[in-house]
């Protein structure tokens, strides 16, 4: 089995390393291809992931090339990793929208819509390099904005699930809560890609007995502080909402705090710097403590277990997954992309059936769905336009005034990867 991952000199490998050598019985790699075009990062990341693999007793040959079709050639799965623009853009990102009095984010609101943008061409330009090379491999995309670039993929014909680590990493903390295997832990997950709740905890299986009651009645307190937000919300709302709903539902209050504090590009960047520093110890032969800060905890689980599946069936046969909604949620189109429970194997996803939401949830999920249909018409297609009526239709943007000054900062700040500007 070969296996390459673009934007393979991510200061993340490391973490999706540990989890291909741990994890080698579930997906046993016989070749891994870093590919990136940062020669300098597969200079220290290459050499550690192969006393990482080496350490752990992992057999698999790894490379690192900065050559995509050499990289991708003969690759039954390649996983998609990249930032376009770095963390320089980043910080563009999540600067410029708080001038307008916006949430500053890199995967949601102005910032989100930069980012997809700025990736999705360069994203599907891969994807047709791929198919080109070898037209059966999968598509595991981790390259956020997960759902638009996940849709995109789709859109153009690829085969193509997207992944994220929200809900793995819900799992494992109401595993612990529970004093149970995380493996006995299902959740009842629905939503969109940074926009989803968890709608029941299911022990045994998705039609288990739901302890979520129980778990917000003894750990409610817990649960909401690492959400910040206030417990009585979650005990309103009788579900836990991934803490990427604080941008939604605490608006004000997120866009007073970004504006006196550095940035989270800036944080990751010196990071990164002394994430390098220790790969380039060629005595170090593990994943460094520093990394659980960097973020993408549980990524390389999660990882393995969707190409698992994908690629032989190894894989849990229930997973959260980005894939066609395809009647899922019967208030969305069917070629939305909606991030929930679906069965997995080697012909896709195919997604769980869903109760009917509260109108409460439902509402905004139709809401970000036409934002995200009106961004990739303008990462597809550009124009100043198809921009301004992306923003103006995001929630947490939605007043012509800000959509008009931020289209001009966007294109201001991205012109070098727009080829339209």
């Amino acid at each position: 089995m070969k296996l390459a991952v673009v934007g393979g000199g991510s200061t993340y490998t490391p973490e999706l390393i540990d989890g291909f050598a741990r994890l080698r019985d579930t997906l046993p790699i016989e070749e891994l291809v870093l590919v990136d075009p940062a020669a300098d990062r597969l200079e220290l990341v290459g050499p550690l992931a192969r006393r990482i693999f080496a350490k752990q007793g992992h057999p698999g040959r790894i490379t690192t090339t900065a050559d995509l079709d050499a990289g991708v050639e003969g690759a039954d799965a390649v996983l998609l990793q990249l930032r376009v623009g770095g963390q320089a853009a980043r910080e563009q990102d999540e600067t410029w929208p708080l001038e307008c009095g916006c949430v500053g984010q890199e995967t949601t609101g102005a910032g989100g819509l930069a980012k997809a943008m700025r990736t999705v061409p360069v994203v599907l330009d891969i994807a047709e390099r791929v198919r080109r090379t070898n037209p059966d491999a999968w598509i595991i995309d981790f390259t956020n904005p997960v759902g638009i670039v996940t849709r995109a993929l789709l859109q153009a014909g690829h085969k193509a699930v997207g992944l994220c680590n929200v809900a793995i990493g819900f799992q494992r903390k109401f595993a612990r809560l529970l004093e149970v295997a995380p493996a006995e832990v299902h959740l009842d997950h629905v939503g969109l890609n940074h926009l989803s709740w968890e709608l029941g905890v299911r022990l045994g299986g998705p039609d288990g007995e739901d302890v979520l009651p129980r778990l917000l009645a003894e750990h409610g307190e817990a649960i909401a502080a690492d959400l910040r937000m206030p417990a009585p919300l979650l005990g309103r709302l009788g579900v836990v909402p991934s803490y990427y709903l604080r941008y939604f539902y605490a608006h004000d209050e997120v866009v007073r705090e970004l504006g006196t504090k550095p940035s989270r590009a800036a944080e990751v960047a010196a990071m990164e710097k002394e994430l390098l520093a220790l790969y380039g110890d060629p005595a170090l032969d593990e994943k460094p403590a520093l990394l659980a800060e960097r973020g993408g905890a549980f990524y390389s689980e999660a990882a393995v277990d969707l190409a698992a599946s994908l690629l032989g069936g190894g894989g849990s046969p229930v997973q959260v997954v980005n894939t066609y909604n395809n009647g899922t949620l019967p208030f969305l189109p069917d070629d939305a992309v909606i991030e929930t429970q679906a069965r997995v194997d080697g012909s896709g996803a195919v997604p769980l059936a869903v109760p009917a939401l509260d109108p409460l949830f439902a509402g905004l999920i139709a809401g970000v769905t036409a934002y995200e249909d009106l961004a990739l018409r303008a990462a597809l297609h550009g124009g100043r336009d198809r921009v301004y009526k992306a923003l103006l239709a995001h929630p947490l943007v939605g007043q012509f005034e800000y959509a008009e000054q931020l289209t001009d900062r966007l294109i201001a700040h991205n012109r070098e990867h727009l080829a339209w500007a």
